[in-house]
């Protein structure tokens, strides 16, 4: 199993250590258990229950799992009704800049993964998806024109 990543605080891993509780072991409590483990308000043990969800999924890593609460998502039911390319859009006008062409094959996998819980593909497998929707659809006019490593 992949080792999830988290950005404690000092005080949040202080409180793990003195409930004797390891940061690994953190995937098997609910949100609100959470909260009272690294003594948090409801939004931080939500932020902290999300990086661990979404780093679960394969290849998907610490940043792209902030990437996606930055845009408000907090469960991976919350892509069950979403598309990866809609997503991207919606990532870029946020940031104000365009990103690797990777992030959006990893937007299309988050939404498989909430429609096939337990899949095992990664990011990558959805390169040629995008490549071949991107050549159909293009992307939207009002894309941002810088790009992330302009940024």
């Amino acid at each position: 199993m992949k080792t999830i990543k988290l950005d404690l605080t000092a005080s949040e891993k202080q409180q793990l250590k003195q409930k004797g509780v390891k940061i690994n072991r953190l995937a098997e409590y609910a949100p609100d258990e959470v909260s009272a483990l690294i003594n948090s308000d409801k939004q931080r043990a939500s932020e902290v229950a999300a990086l661990i969800a979404f780093q679960r999924i394969p290849s998907v890593g610490p940043k792209f799992a902030h990437d996606l609460i930055s845009l408000g998502y907090y469960s991976i039911d919350d892509f069950l009704d979403k598309e990866g390319p809609a997503l991207l859009n919606e990532l870029e006008r946020k940031q104000g800049f365009w990103t690797d062409p990777c992030v959006e094959d990893q937007f299309w996998l988050v939404v498989h993964y909430a429609k096939h819980r337990g899949s095992n593909k990664n990011w990558w497998d959805f390169t040629a998806d995008r490549k071949a929707y991107r050549a159909k659809h293009g992307y939207p006019p009002d894309r941002p024109v810088n790009a992330w490593h302009e940024a």
